[in-house]
C-alpha cells in the first residue's frame, strides 16, 4: 500500500469566523424553523456578495475614468457616469450588473424600516431582472408576515459587517467556505428530516480524492447544493489544471435545494448545467443522453417512493429490476447507464445495499460483479451526517477495467474498512481527517496503479484486494469487513514463554486477591446475622 504523508489536519471546527457569524445569526432565528431560516440567511449571504463584487468592479472603474492621470480618462461627468453603470463593464468580467435598488450599501440603510422585507424582495427581482442566469432561483419571501422585520434588520446589519467579495478573499474563497458552513450547520439543526441534501465535507473531498475528476464531464443526478461540483473544481485547480477542463451536469428534484445549487454554483462563478428547472432523475431524465466521464453522487438512503411500479421496462435496469421500495440498486444502473465507455463513478449509499438479499437485490448485485463494473467498497465510520444514523459506505464502479489509464484489474475488487477512522468533532458528529482521506485515496490509486501511487499491499484491518471467485464464496456480500481480516496484533518482543509465566503469576496473584475479599466479605455478612 502506498504510505500517505502526514498533512495538517483540517476540520469544519476549526474555519474561523464562520463559527461566531453562525453563532450571532442562529440567535437571530427566535422560534424560525431551521429549514425555513435557512433561506433567509443563505439569500442575504449570497445578496451580499454579489453587491461585494459589483461594488468592487464599480470602485476601480471609478477610479480609472475620473483620475486625470489614467489612460481611460473621461472628462464628460455624464458620460463618465454612463460608461460607470454600464452592465456591460461587469458583465465581461464574469460579474453580475447589481441596480441600484439591489446594492448592499441601499439595502443597509434601510434595515431598519418597517417595509425592509418587501426592498429586499424587490431587490432580489431587480437582480434576476437584470441578469438571466439567475432567474427563478433567488428566495423572495423576506416580505411575508410571519417573519420578524426587527430581526430581518438586525441580521442585515451583522452581514453587513463581513466583506465577501474584495480580491483578497475572493482568492481564499470566503463566501465559498461561509455558504458551506452555514449549509452545514443548517443541515444539523435540522436534523434527521432538512439535511438529505448535504453531504458532509469529508465525504465529498473522499469521493473526488479517489475519482480524480481532471478533465472531462462531471455528473451528479441527486445534486443537493452542488457540494459535489465544488470540490471536483476545488481538486482541478489544486492539482493544477484549468477549472474549465471539467463540465458540470447535474439535476435535482427539490425545488428549493436546485436554487440552493444554483446559488451555490454562482456564487463560485462555476459553469453549469442543471437543467431549466428541478425534476426527479427517475421520471424525468434532464440529461438522458449524457455519457459522463465522472459521476459523484449521494442519492437518498433507502428511498421508497421513487416511482419504481411505473418504470419497469426502463431501458436503464440492464442487471435486474430494482425493487418498488427501494431505489440503491435504481440509483447504481442510473449512474452506470449514464457513465461514458471509459467512465467512473463514485457514491454514497446505505450500508444494506453492499448485502441485501431482499426483493432482487442481491441478484442484481451479483450481475454487477460478474459484469466486471465493481472496482471499490468503502465502509465508512459511523456518526459522519447531519441528517441520518444510518450507516454508510462508498460504491466505486468503473466501466473498464482494462483501459490504458490504470492497469487492468478485472476479476478484482478492492475493499477498504475505514469504519475506525475520524476524529470526533463533538459530541454526535464525526469527520474524517485530510491525513484519513489521504491514506483511503492512496490505497485506491496504488490499487488500480495510479502513476507515481507506490506499491499497493493487503493490510490487515484495513484493506484487502479479493477476487472474484473469494466474493461468489461469501454469496456476493461486498462489506468490506469480510475481506480484510482483523488486524495483526502488536508485537511487544517478549517471548511466548516468558510471557505466559507473567501472566499466570499474575493471575494466581489477583486469584489469591479474590479469595482474601472473599473471606472479608463473609466476616462482615456473619457480623450482621447472614451466612454465605
Amino acid at each position: 500500500m502506498a504510505r500517505a504523508k502526514k498533512t495538517k489536519e483540517t476540520t469544519a471546527a476549526n474555519l474561523g469566523f464562520e463559527t461566531t457569524l453562525w453563532a450571532a445569526a442562529d440567535k437571530l432565528r427566535n422560534n424560525m424553523d431551521a429549514a425555513e431560516y435557512k433561506h433567509v440567511v443563505l439569500g442575504l449571504i449570497f445578496l451580499k456578495y454579489l453587491s461585494d463584487a459589483f461594488e468592487e468592479k464599480h470602485s476601480s472603474l471609478e477610479q480609472a475614468y475620473s483620475d486625470p492621470k489614467s489612460s481611460w480618462y473621461i472628462a464628460e461627468p455624464e458620460v463618465r457616469y454612463g460608461v460607470i453603470e454600464d452592465p456591460d463593464e461587469y458583465r465581461s468580467e464574469n460579474i453580475f450588473w447589481i441596480p441600484k435598488e439591489a446594492r448592499w450599501s441601499f439595502i443597509q440603510q434601510n434595515a431598519k424600516r418597517p417595509e425592509i422585507g418587501k426592498i429586499v424582495d424587490d431587490a432580489m427581482y431587480a437582480i434576476e431582472r437584470d441578469n438571466a442566469v439567475l432567474k427563478n432561483i433567488l428566495p423572495k419571501e423576506y416580505a411575508r408576515p410571519g417573519l420578524d422585520k426587527e430581526k430581518l434588520g438586525e441580521l442585515i446589519d451583522l452581514i453587513g459587517t463581513l466583506n465577501l467579495s474584495d480580491s483578497d478573499n475572493r482568492s481564499k474563497d470566503i463566501i465559498g467556505r461561509v455558504y458551506e458552513y452555514f449549509l452545514s450547520e443548517f443541515a444539523s439543526a435540522e436534523g434527521k428530516n432538512g439535511g438529505q441534501f448535504y453531504t458532509p465535507r469529508c465525504v465529498v473531498q473522499t469521493l473526488v480524492a479517489m475519482i480524480s475528476p481532471f478533465k472531462g464531464r462531471v455528473y451528479d443526478p441527486c445534486c443537493g447544493s452542488g457540494g459535489m461540483f465544488v470540490q471536483s473544481e476545488k481538486f482541478v485547480e489544486a492539482h493544477g489544471g484549468r477549472i474549465g477542463d471539467i463540465s458540470i451536469y447535474g439535476q435535482e428534484s427539490n425545488p428549493t435545494t436546485w436554487k440552493l445549487a444554483k446559488m451555490n454554483l454562482a456564487i463560485r462563478g462555476i459553469d453549469h448545467d442543471l437543467g431549466a428547472e428541478h425534476a426527479d432523475s427517475f421520471r424525468r431524465d434532464l440529461h438522458s443522453n449524457l455519457k459522463a466521464d465522472y459521476i459523484l453522487a449521494n442519492p437518498p438512503f433507502n428511498m421508497k417512493d421513487w416511482g419504481g411500479e411505473n418504470l419497469k421496462d426502463d431501458v436503464r435496469w440492464k442487471y435486474g429490476i430494482p425493487p418498488n421500495g427501494n431505489a440503491n440498486y435504481a440509483w447504481i444502473q442510473h449512474f452506470i447507464h449514464h457513465l461514458s465507455p471509459s467512465g467512473i463513478a463514485g457514491f454514497v449509499l446505505a450500508n444494506g445495499s453492499m448485502s441485501s438479499n431482499q426483493s432482487g437485490e442481491g441478484e442484481i448485485r451479483k450481475n454487477l460483479l460478474e459484469a466486471d463494473l465493481v472496482d471499490c467498497m468503502v465502509a465508512l465510520p459511523g456518526q459522519l451526517f447531519y441528517s441520518t444514523q444510518i450507516p454508510a459506505c462508498l460504491w466505486f464502479v468503473a466501466r473498464n477495467r482494462s483501459n490504458g489509464r490504470f492497469r487492468d484489474r478485472r476479476g478484482e475488487v478492492l475493499f477498504i474498512d475505514a469504519r475506525k477512522m475520524g476524529v470526533m468533532r463533538d459530541r454526535t458528529h464525526r469527520e474524517l481527517t485530510d491525513e484519513d482521506i489521504e491514506r483511503i485515496s492512496g490505497t485506491y490509486h496504488a490499487w488500480r496503479g495510479d502513476a507515481g501511487a507506490g506499491e499497493y499491499e493487503d493490510v490487515p484491518g484495513f484493506c484487502a484486494s479479493a477476487s472474484l471467485t473469494e466474493i461468489a464464496k461469501h454469496g456476493y456480500v461486498l462489506t468490506p469487513g469480510r475481506y480484510v481480516g482483523a488486524p495483526d496484533a502488536d508485537d511487544d518482543g517478549e517471548p511466548f514463554s516468558e510471557k505466559m509465566t507473567r501472566l499466570t503469576k499474575q493471575l494466581s496473584g489477583q486469584m489469591e486477591e479474590g479469595a482474601r475479599l472473599d473471606e472479608e466479605i463473609r466476616k462482615n455478612l456473619g457480623g450482621l446475622g447472614y451466612t454465605l
